[in-house]
């Protein structure tokens, strides 16, 4: 039996959300990281993506079986297929890579916003 996805497994502050770089949609390459580790079933993908509404999630699972990178199976489970799981190297790149420039991207994002604001 799997282990159950950390509540936390994204903190508010993520470089997830800083990076310019994104995986399809907002939700898609967090979803690809819950499947990670092996098939989930929708209510478990719910718990560490605390902020995604029920439609939402539906339709990132959907998008990402249209583009094949996530299968659901008969007993309700979706997975990461074969082509899903070849993103997660170009995907731990992107991480690094925010990692790396995450002061740059945090003063960037502040100077951004204190533009809008002005």
């Amino acid at each position: 039996m799997r282990a159950p996805l950390d509540p936390d497994l994204f903190d508010a502050v993520c470089p997830s959300d800083l990076t310019p770089i994104r995986f399809g949609d907002k939700w898609a390459g967090m979803v690809i990281r819950c499947l990670e580790g092996g098939p989930r079933r929708f209510s478990e993908l719910r718990v560490p993506l605390r902020g995604i509404t029920a439609k939402t999630l539906t339709h990132a699972l959907r998008a990402l079986e249209r583009d094949g990178l996530v299968q659901r199976s008969d007993e309700r489970l979706y997975a990461l297929t074969p082509l899903g799981r070849s993103l997660l190297g170009p995907m731990d790149q992107a991480c690094a890579w925010a990692r790396e420039h995450w002061e740059e991207l945090l003063d960037a994002r502040e100077a951004g916003t204190a533009a809008v604001v002005s």
